[in-house]
């Protein structure tokens, strides 16, 4: 059988090889996490556009694997929060433990990342009334950050 195609003329073979090959294509998929004691921000953005965005909050580790495992992600991202001193606090060491937790039960690559200022600016972010949770425009911030940052990965 033969199809057209923009003008030009394709077999039925030809088209399920170039569809294949469009299937193949797959862009890394990022999530970002802002980690609280309380609250776990997530956002999530692709290698193709780069963008990221608020994805929802979470109570615990176990609803953040879910979350990998159900949006297949390949890349997490969990911003570290340093004092303004660049120093290692109590809460970024449970930050760390937390990260240490996931890679524990995920095969998905973990980076932590300084993500010292984010909440101030997801405060900014929320007085401009954008209706997303702060926590997971936090997860957000700190997601374009490593995003901008690693432009060629």
């Amino acid at each position: 059988m033969i199809t057209r195609i923009g003008g030009w003329l394709k077999s039925s073979h030809e088209i399920v090889n170039i569809c294949s090959l469009i299937n193949l294509i797959k862009f890394m998929r990022y999530l970002g996490i802002d980690w609280g004691k309380k609250r776990i921000g997530l956002a999530m953005a692709d290698s193709e556009t780069k963008m990221a965005i608020p994805f929802r909050v979470v109570k615990n580790a176990d609803e953040v694997i879910e979350t990998v495992k159900e949006e297949q992600i390949e890349k997490i991202i969990i911003g570290l929060p340093l004092t303004l001193s660049g120093q290692n606090g109590e809460t970024a060491k449970e930050a760390v433990k937390f990260a240490d937790e996931l890679k524990k039960k995920t095969a998905v690559t973990i980076e932590v990342i300084d993500e010292r200022l984010s909440s101030r600016e997801a405060d900014a972010l929320m007085k401009k009334n954008i209706g997303q949770e702060r926590d997971a425009v936090s997860a957000m911030l700190i997601l374009q950050n490593y995003l901008d940052q690693n432009q060629n990965e």
